[in-house]
């Protein structure tokens, strides 16, 4: 074989006929190519999955003054109290296992026939050494829908067993959950419990005097 016909490129083979008569077409693929290029698709896909891997983490800064906390001045006793009023006023309802120092408050919304709303707002307060305390708190939020779920039923006899479809049902089932960033949503949440607290300080204080 001589350098030209090595050097040529790859040439449509010529058509043949089948059976019934139709022509069909032929085309010659070069297989080192068809390999490269696969490589090349398989190390993007790689390349882009580490990418979004990577994202979920890489804005966690780690800053000492975030949202999720806030100090009031108030003992301990006093601004977990309000933490529980907060909760209570807003139509929350109280989630704490027994000794636990954690107070979640949750409430559910239907936004249409389809779709619940669920937040959920985890607190813990802690006293301080100057006398406050600084309230901790993170909000999450559950978006659930309602999705056909098929249903099946297996039978049988011996080691022979036949699973059949049997209707389906309609589920409550979680399509999305997601910590809340939003620092208004935060800061009014606080002030409520600053505005209880500074209450109870208040009445605290009158009664001592008495």
């Amino acid at each position: 074989m001589d350098d030209e016909t090595m050097g040529a490129p790859a040439r449509a083979l010529p058509p043949r006929s089948t059976s019934n008569g139709v022509r069909v077409m032929r085309a010659s693929a070069s297989a080192p190519h068809i390999r490269f290029l696969y490589l090349n698709l398989f190390a993007a896909a790689i390349v882009l999955s580490g990418c979004a891997a990577k994202e979920v983490y890489r804005d966690e800064a780690f800053r000492p003054q975030t949202q999720f906390s806030e100090r009031i001045q108030a003992p301990s006793k006093i601004v977990c109290w309000s933490v529980k009023r907060a909760f209570l006023t807003q139509g929350y309802m109280l989630d704490q296992s027994a000794d636990s120092p954690t107070l979640t408050g949750v409430k559910t919304y239907q936004t249409d026939k389809e779709t619940t709303v669920t937040l959920r707002l985890q607190t813990s307060c802690a006293e301080n050494n100057d006398g406050s305390s600084t309230v901790f708190a993170t909000a999450s939020r559950d978006v659930a829908k309602v999705q056909e779920e098929k249903q099946h039923r297996a039978g049988g006899i011996g080691w022979f067993t036949l699973t059949v479809p049997a209707g389906s049902k309609d589920t409550l089932q979680i399509v999305k959950r997601e910590t809340i960033q939003d620092r208004d949503f935060y800061k009014r949440f606080y002030a409520l419990v600053r505005s209880f607290a500074e209450e109870d300080a208040k009445t605290s204080r009158g009664t001592a005097v008495q």
